[in-house]
């Protein structure tokens, strides 16, 4: 429920690709939008014509044409046309009233310029005018600002008794890099747990029968791993502060309505 901006309504002046009009405003709507949600307002329900503190506006207009300086055998698309793939890197904002005034440093576009729209030829043109409006990913994906959001429990890794030299590399070699490190005691490899944080539970140590009984695997029940992979449009710090802010903001309405019930 934290809210982005996304391309909500295309207006298709010209579209010669073989791309379809609904399916191009489908690929544009999943492009993530380098833009604050906070400076923006929530647009109103039917309203049709977008406003500087609620929209904001994107142009796509791009024409394949051959390049009259390639090769004759030259089978290459990149050297026989220019422009014949459509990245979002070819969206231009286009202000707003005076938005321009509104924010003097911004920087709105794609979040990603490499992401491939589509495929033109010579004498095919895409000229489409977007609209973006803030939204949350409860109503639609497109508005969802995480790629992958998981959580875990801690790992802990206890060795109940030392492992010493090849057993200790087999040890190593059962965990991802980073979890066992080997140190050299008194001429001895010893293993010992570096990092179990970084352990992903394979329990690939259960398969040699010389270590399955050497080593305990369990998870801190009171201990949380939190993952959250942005899309980019706002860092994880800040997606994750913003989504307990509207966890309390939920809490405190709760709160409220039980407050505004009578007793009896």
């Amino acid at each position: 429920e934290v809210p982005t901006m996304a391309v909500e309504k295309v207006f298709v002046y010209n579209n010669t690709s073989i791309v379809q009009d609904e399916i191009l405003a489908h690929r544009l709507g999943l492009i993530p939008i380098r833009a604050d949600p906070r400076l923006f307002e929530y647009r109103n329900q039917g309203d049709e014509e977008g406003t500087e503190i609620d929209t904001l506006q994107f142009q796509l207009k791009i024409k394949c044409s051959r390049n009259p300086q390639a090769a004759k055998e030259s089978s290459d698309p990149n050297e026989l046309y220019f422009n014949h793939k459509v990245y979002s890197k070819h969206m231009t904002w286009v202000p707003l009233g005076n938005q321009t005034d509104l924010f003097p440093d911004a920087d709105f576009r794609p979040v990603h310029d490499d992401i491939l729209i589509a495929l033109l030829r010579p004498g095919q043109e895409i000229d489409v005018l977007m609209h973006c409006v803030k939204g949350i990913g409860k109503d639609h994906a497109k508005f969802s600002p995480v790629a992958t959001a998981s959580y875990r429990l801690l790992p802990d890794i206890t060795l109940l008794q030392p492992i010493e030299d090849e057993a200790a590399e087999m040890l190593q070699k059962c965990f991802s890099p980073g979890v066992i490190e080997i140190q050299n005691i008194k001429g001895k490899k010893v293993a010992r747990v570096a990092n179990a944080r970084l352990d992903t539970f394979s329990r690939e140590v259960f398969r040699h029968e010389s270590l399955k009984n050497l080593v305990r695997l369990a998870r801190v029940r009171n201990h949380y791993i939190f993952s959250v992979e942005s899309t980019g449009i706002l860092p994880p710090d800040v997606l994750v502060s913003e989504a307990i802010k509207i966890l309390i903001g939920k809490c405190q309405r709760f709160l409220n309505e039980l407050d505004s019930v009578p007793m009896e």
